[in-house]
């Protein structure tokens, strides 16, 4: 047997190779060789994945095998699909195979059932060390296999694996690995039994000591529950718990359970109590984007005052604060400007505390991001301007202060300022830093008045040292950490305990990363800390799993029940099963995928 793999180059960070399967045949007659007799020429349509690293396999669940896997399944074709003149020239099987991964597809394509095990069975026999009369070459180690199953057998499988048993560079076997799904159900009745389970598995390894291990996922946050919107989120809290010795099926995790928080948050939900501030980030990055390609989105004005009208009576306050000033005798110093309450939303002030110390810069931002237009914005800027060289106000800003307009107004206490142009991106850039430099002190004064980071652990998100594009990309880093501890505080009262070290686990992670609204944070907890969760509600996934031997003999018998599909290609099976949402006139529970995954051995020697 010839066993031919034709292997592509690397893309978008995972290695693909395609399968040309001319599984081909020698027939040998007995002390005879020759060419073969006949040739038998698999379908060219199996596509193989090799997932590693960063690469999550769509098997860990059942399988924790090698970091390394081969993923088979079948290759789609877009024969039907538009391509340019090139693409209709007549390809060679290389370009071909090679053509049909280049396409994105809806999602993996099984094999039939038959089709796996034949493949399984080429597989072991290019790893048994005793089939060298077969011709296939130096032995060599392949990494594990996993062949994506159609389901289309009695047992409903839909993962074939296969994972050599090695001594040293000598392989010595294989394991063997079947996944098996049926569902979803409401009807609890047709959960397994964990004595059963036990029972069949010591049967089977011939074992008489046997290790349970638990595992439940309980979901603290769903996206859609978030609030009644269409806009579709990505985000989700939830929490694993694993731990030893299960005593029953679909048990509650003990207290001496294992914890870690899983965090996927989208910034923007309309219920978030920092939604105002989203919406403000939305217009930097908007003015932002304004200066990249010279086209800025405005915002559609939320107020019936226009702009203009409101930094016009910022101004004119102003003067007759410094008026009154002047006149009266009795103020010690300069009154501070407190923050005008119309520029803090009360929707975020029980999380986020309102800040009393907005310098004029920032209160001038605050009645700017109301601005409809470029010349809307052009006249806002020439009357603070005016003011400023006239002298009718002085105004006082934040120490440090580094944008165009910080400079005018410190030349102001000296009777005179620069001459500025309003044109081009001027006004776009003096706005962008006024709202930069107020934005940044709204997430520090968060962070330090919470206590969950210093300055010096800030300086990365604030500093003024790069471009203004990339502060604002750092600006966005503040706000998703500041929506993930807002959403832990406000929705899983979250006490500083855990707060804190969530802050740094995520500060890490962006001084290291770009923005990354996908990315999951994971925070070992305390099970006490989600105990009410997990009393409360039905888990989202309960496995159990059943384990006996040591190293390399180790073999486990895994079930499980989920909410969700336990594998991303299966399609809904009731066979058997109940899929009425109400069981036994109870009010209306919870659809499980049940998953069973099985393990056997195979010794070469």
């Amino acid at each position: 047997m010839q066993l031919s793999l034709l292997f592509s180059e690397e893309r978008r960070g995972k290695t693909f190779c395609t399968l040309t399967c001319f599984f081909s045949f020698r027939i040998y007659e007995e002390g005879k060789e020759g060419i073969p007799e006949h040739l038998y020429l698999c379908e060219t349509d199996v596509e193989i994945c090799l997932t590693g690293g960063s690469c999550k396999s769509p098997i860990e669940r059942f399988w924790n095998g090698n970091d390394m896997i081969y993923i088979l399944q079948k290759a789609v074709s877009r024969h039907n699909e538009e391509s340019d003149p090139v693409e209709e020239s007549k390809p060679d099987d290389t370009s071909y195979a090679l053509e049909l991964l280049s396409k994105e597809s809806s999602g993996p394509v099984a094999l039939s059932v038959r089709t796996a095990k034949q493949l399984i069975s080429f597989y072991t026999m290019v790893q048994n060390p005793n089939m060298s009369h077969l011709n296939t070459g130096e032995l060599v180690v392949l990494p594990p296999l996993g062949i994506r199953c159609d389901g289309s057998d009695p047992e409903h499988t839909y993962w074939l694996g296969a994972e050599p048993l090695t001594a040293g560079k000598k392989i010595t076997g294989i394991n063997l690995y079947m996944v098996t799904c049926d569902g979803p159900t409401a009807d609890k009745s047709c959960f397994a039994n964990l004595e059963e389970l036990i029972t069949a598995h010591k049967t089977m390894h011939h074992s008489s000591v046997v290790m349970t291990k638990g595992f439940a996922q309980y979901e603290l946050l769903r996206a859609a529950a978030l609030e009644d919107t269409i806009v579709e989120s990505t985000s989700n809290i939830n929490v694993d718990m694993t731990w030893n010795t299960v005593n029953k099926i679909l048990e509650t995790p003990v207290l001496t359970s294992a914890a870690t928080l899983n965090i996927t948050l989208e910034s923007g939900d309309p219920g978030s109590p920092v939604y105002q501030l989203y919406r403000e980030l939305q217009f930097l990055l908007a003015l932002s984007e304004g200066l990249k390609t010279g086209v800025t989105q405005w915002p559609e004005p939320l107020e019936s005052e226009s702009a203009v009208e409101q930094v016009q009576e910022l101004l004119t306050d102003l003067k007759n604060k410094l008026d009154r000033f002047c006149i009266s005798e009795n103020e010690n110093g300069t009154e501070k400007i407190k923050c005008d309450t119309a520029a803090v939303d009360s929707s975020i002030k029980s999380v986020f505390s309102e800040r009393g110390d907005l310098d004029f810069a920032e209160q001038l931002w605050c009645k700017t991001r109301n601005v409809s237009s470029y010349q809307e914005l052009v006249e806002c800027f020439t009357l603070v301007i005016k003011s400023l060289e006239r002298g009718e106000i002085q105004p006082w800003i934040h120490q440090g202060s580094s944008s165009l307009l910080g400079k005018l107004i410190q030349q102001s206490y000296h009777g005179k300022i620069e001459v500025v142009s309003l044109s081009g991106i001027t006004p776009i850039q003096m706005l962008l830093e006024i709202g930069l430099d107020k934005m940044k002190k709204d997430y520090v004064s968060f962070f330090i008045g919470q206590e969950l980071a210093t300055l010096t652990y800030l300086d990365y998100f604030i500093s003024t040292s790069v471009d203004l594009q990339e502060q604002v990309h750092r600006v966005q880093k503040l706000h998703h950490m500041l929506e993930i501890m807002v959403s832990c505080t406000v929705l899983l009262q979250f006490k500083h305990e855990n707060l804190f070290p969530l802050t740094q686990i995520c500060m890490k992670y962006y001084k290291e990363n770009p923005l990354n609204e996908k990315h999951v944070f994971q925070l070992p907890i305390r099970p006490a800390v989600v105990k009410k969760f997990c009393q409360n509600d039905d888990p989202e996934i309960w496995k159990v799993d059943i384990i006996s031997g040591h190293g390399q003999k180790e073999v486990r018998t895994t079930w499980q029940v989920s909410t969700n599909p336990p594998v991303e290609h299966m399609t809904s099976n009731n066979t058997g099963l109940s899929s009425d949402s109400t069981v036994s006139g109870s009010s209306e529970e919870r659809m499980y995928y049940i998953a069973m995954a099985k393990c056997s051995q195979v010794h070469f020697t």
